[in-house]
């Protein structure tokens, strides 16, 4: 009866998980889908403490496990800042990628507490779904640490490539699947940490050579490694809500990186193994010396005030450096005291704008930015022909017209927002340096263009005093 019980308390917890991935789909059901997530969350933990043979002392670990997560959680949650949140997301990847491990060899060394065999006589499935939880696990939280490291500015988010590197990787890979192979074969522990070994070089060297630039799309597919590794051991402990959730996250996390690998016109294959993007590396290559181009114009924010107050259409575009500045709520300001003088505000959101998928979105939906004004690439590009104003705020690469014109840039085939055909552009941005690529934004040479340099927040607050004047 207890085990029924529990299979359904689990069966329940799965359903929520669903529809709160459905929720977490549309910024309208978010909060939603956040609160099936951790009801269903809830309904786990306490079904998996009242499983049959828990015991009293397990029920004490697993508490005391929950009190330390969760109050590191919990402070983390509070001190975090919106910009440190792709990192953050990194290190937590690298977390799960670790408990795979650690389980994995919990159940290797201790095969009866699972059912899953005798020292040296384990079944063979088991070895199977134990190896994969391991290799996968292993990988996710290497890679997951250098993901971190370039997100946090501990280490450079330039490539780092050197001769024979995917050589390297694939001979690896195929080392690793024969060891697998031997493992399940033998049930050896050398054969055991050999494996884990390798796949934690392995997430070190698939990692180190993907560029800043292409973090997003790292993020969302450590993501699904996380998921993938979890499921694989959901299988060798028997598990059943581990294998549905594990499933869950490493199918929508799969299918998240397709879709921002389409939004940058990039194969998940090309991503993983080459990647673009840097510090400045691709400078050079990113479409001339800025001393061949006409002067840029600079504006103040006294400027950008009178012919935005006489716009009727203005679409803002947010990047990172609204997020540096947190100045997401002093551009709802913005937008709406130009929204009394008459004009219709939109918001352009590209795919991988940001260091993590969402980021923008999830800064606006912190303003209480309207959701109907927040539009994705497919459904604003056409309407910067018709704007009068298109207010970048932080945003570099994914308005770089090099993507379109220029095949020797590191970023070229990248679909891009079309700021150049607006009216007129006001680019905030502290200096003249290259976006997160690399690469030298065409668009701040632009005749339409008005270059606004300081603060995002500072210059969007004068902006808004002129226009309250």
């Amino acid at each position: 009866m207890a085990q029924t019980l529990s299979t359904l308390a689990y069966l329940v917890a799965s359903v929520l998980f669903i529809l709160a991935l459905r929720g977490l789909s549309n910024p309208e059901t978010s909060r939603q889908g956040n609160l099936f997530g951790m009801v269903g969350m809830a309904i786990a933990v306490v079904a998996t403490l009242l499983k049959p043979g828990m015991g009293a002392g397990g029920i004490v670990i697993v508490l005391a496990g929950l009190a330390i997560g969760g109050t590191i959680g919990t402070v983390l949650a509070q001190r975090i800042q919106m910009t440190s949140l792709p990192q953050l997301v990194a290190a937590f990847h690298s977390l799960v990628g670790m408990a795979a491990v650690f389980v994995a060899a919990a159940a290797f060394y201790a095969p009866e507490s699972f059912g899953i065999g005798t020292p040296g006589n384990i079944k063979g499935a088991s070895l199977v779904e134990m190896s994969l939880g391991l290799a996968i696990g292993a990988i996710t939280f290497s890679g997951s640490v250098i993901a971190f490291a370039k997100l946090d500015g501990r280490m450079s988010g330039s490539p780092i490539i050197f001769k024979g590197q995917h050589l390297l990787n694939a001979a690896l890979g195929a080392l690793l699947l024969i060891l697998v192979i031997a493992f399940v074969i033998t049930g050896s522990p050398v054969l055991f940490w050999i494996i884990a070994i390798l796949s934690f070089a392995l997430g070190f060297l698939l990692i180190i050579p993907i560029g800043g630039a292409d973090m997003p799309v790292v993020v969302s597919m450590l993501n699904s490694y996380s998921g993938w590794a979890a499921a694989g051991i959901g299988f060798t402990i028997g598990n059943l809500l581990l294998i549905v959730t594990g499933a869950l996250v490493g199918a929508s996390g799969a299918i998240l990186s397709y879709i921002m690998c389409k939004g940058m016109n990039r194969s998940i294959v090309n991503v993983l193994l080459g990647g673009f993007g840097g510090d400045g590396g691709a400078a050079a290559a990113g479409g001339g010396a800025a001393a061949d181009r006409a002067p840029v114009k600079a504006g103040s924010p006294e400027d950008a005030a009178y012919i935005m107050k006489n716009a009727q259409k203005i679409i803002i575009v947010p990047g990172y450096g609204m997020a540096v500045a947190q100045a997401q709520q002093v551009v709802r300001e913005m937008a709406d005291l130009l929204k009394k003088e008459g004009a219709e505000i939109s918001y352009a959101i590209h795919p991988v704008a940001g260091r993590m998928p969402g980021h923008m979105n999830v800064l606006l939906a912190e303003a209480n930015v309207p959701y109907d004004e927040v539009h994705e690439l497919e459904e604003i590009n056409a309407e910067f022909a018709d704007a009068d104003v298109a207010y970048v705020i932080g945003a570099n690469d994914v308005t770089n017209p090099a993507a379109k014109t220029d095949k020797s840039s590191a970023i070229y085939g990248m679909p891009i927002l079309d700021v150049e055909r607006a009216k007129t552009v006001f680019f905030v941005k502290r200096g003249m340096a290259s976006g997160y690529a690399g690469v030298e934004n065409e668009l701040f040479f632009r005749p339409n263009t008005m270059m606004l340099f300081g603060d995002a927040k500072k210059v969007t607050q004068q902006i808004v005093q002129s226009l309250q004047k």
